[in-house]
């Protein structure tokens, strides 16, 4: 798929344009589809089963209104000629005959039921293989994040490191506690969260293969990024670019999935702009790369990125890579035994009492905003909180203070 795409460096700068364009338009018509899709999907589906249920009843109904009223003249007869022989024999026929008919009218009706049922069935893997996003379900199922302060909203307390924070009761849309939630941050490796979101939205085949490149090998070296650790040439299924990107925090693995879902990583870019304007947080939020490398350009709020987490925990195959703890690459020529990955916060905090389960994480770090993290718990109940802080002063101070607000709060 992405691998037999003409390597994009080798374009003029108008060929370059020109299909960046293309890959926008597309994005904009899929957007428009899936707004159509979620507007009418639940009424057609409501409708259908109403449908079919009242096919299924009127069948039965018939049926046994036939059978009914087929016994009953048999009944008749066997009534009005009981004392002659030959109304016996009659009887006898003429019970049968209704015994045939009324299997022949049930057979014939049901093969009417069969007929709509296969139709049925037919229109919904027509509707699975036209609208359903590749991985995690029906894009957009979900509504995005929406949380307030209430007047039991606390500020977080000194022993909070963290300048800025925020404690979502997501059920709830209630800001439970926060520290400038609002203020620009830069969210650092946190990015990756909506970069394996808009690319599980456009993944088919999670087997499929990429071969990383060295201008993928050079980008990360040259911005001293954290890797997954895959060389220039090797090739590694889609599936070890997604939990590359996340458990550590591979700039290799995320550029990866950047060229193989948009061809480029500056339309991948583009691509997780446009989802950031679908969350509603595109006034306050926007992305310049899919790593999160420092750039004036590259911003956030922590509020935002809880937006952000929600909305990849509301995809099933997104919660799945953000809640592994360890994960082992596919075996390639570069490493036969793959590569252990690791989700350092998760294992780090699995420990910890929470009163509750840390369940999904992404970490991050630069210097423009300190150790940061994202995390999605959830309570003895069931019941799931979102937290997001920056700017503490070390990783594991980072945890202590998501730690402290879990045990504290939920």
């Amino acid at each position: 798929m992405a691998n037999s795409r003409i390597d994009e460096h080798y374009l003029s700068d108008e060929q370059r344009q020109s299909r960046r364009k293309s890959r926008i338009e597309e994005m904009r018509r899929r957007k428009k589809r899936q707004e159509l899709i979620r507007k009418y999907a639940i009424y057609i589906a409501v409708a259908a089963v109403v449908c079919v249920a009242g096919i299924f009843i009127g069948i039965r109904a018939l049926i046994s209104s036939h059978i009914s009223n087929d016994y009953a003249d048999v009944q008749q007869i066997d009534a009005d000629m009981i004392d002659n022989e030959t109304a016996d024999a009659v009887s006898e026929e003429s019970t049968a005959a209704a015994e045939t008919e009324a299997a022949d009218i049930s057979l014939a009706h049901f093969g009417v039921f069969a007929k709509a049922a296969d139709a049925a069935d037919r229109q919904i893997a027509d509707f699975k293989e036209n609208h359903v996003s590749p991985l995690g379900g029906l894009i957009n199922m979900f509504p995005p994040l929406s949380a307030s302060a209430t007047d039991s909203t606390e500020s977080f307390s000194a022993d909070i490191i963290s300048e800025n924070g925020v404690l979502i009761d997501v059920a709830d849309g209630t800001i439970i506690a926060q520290r400038d939630s609002r203020a620009r941050i830069f969210p650092a490796s946190m990015t990756k969260i909506l970069t394996v979101l808009v690319a599980a939205e456009h993944v088919e085949n999670l087997d499929d293969t990429f071969t990383v490149t060295l201008d993928i090998t050079d980008y990360s070296f040259v911005h001293d990024c954290s890797n997954a650790g895959f060389a220039a040439d090797e090739t590694v299924t889609v599936r070890d670019l997604f939990y590359g990107t996340v458990l550590p925090s591979g700039a290799d693995a995320a550029m990866g999935l950047a060229v193989y879902v948009a061809g480029s990583h500056e339309a991948f870019v583009d691509m997780m702009n446009a989802k950031l304007d679908e969350l509603g947080i595109a006034e306050t939020t926007h992305f310049t790369n899919c790593v999160g490398i420092y750039d004036e350009q590259h911003y956030s709020t922590v509020y935002d990125m809880a937006v952000i987490m929600k909305a990849a925990a509301d995809n099933s195959f997104c919660r799945e890579v953000l809640s592994a703890h360890i994960y082992t690459t596919s075996s390639t020529a570069q490493h036969p035994d793959g590569i252990e990955l690791s989700n350092w916060f998760l294992r780090r905090i699995e420990d910890k009492d929470t009163h509750g389960e840390v369940l999904c994480a992404k970490t991050g770090y630069i210097t423009q905003s300190g150790s940061c993290a994202a995390s999605l718990a959830a309570d003895a109940d069931g019941k799931e909180y979102i937290c997001v802080t920056a700017k503490s002063t070390s990783s594991w101070r980072c945890i202590y203070d998501q730690v402290a607000l879990f045990e504290r709060y939920l």
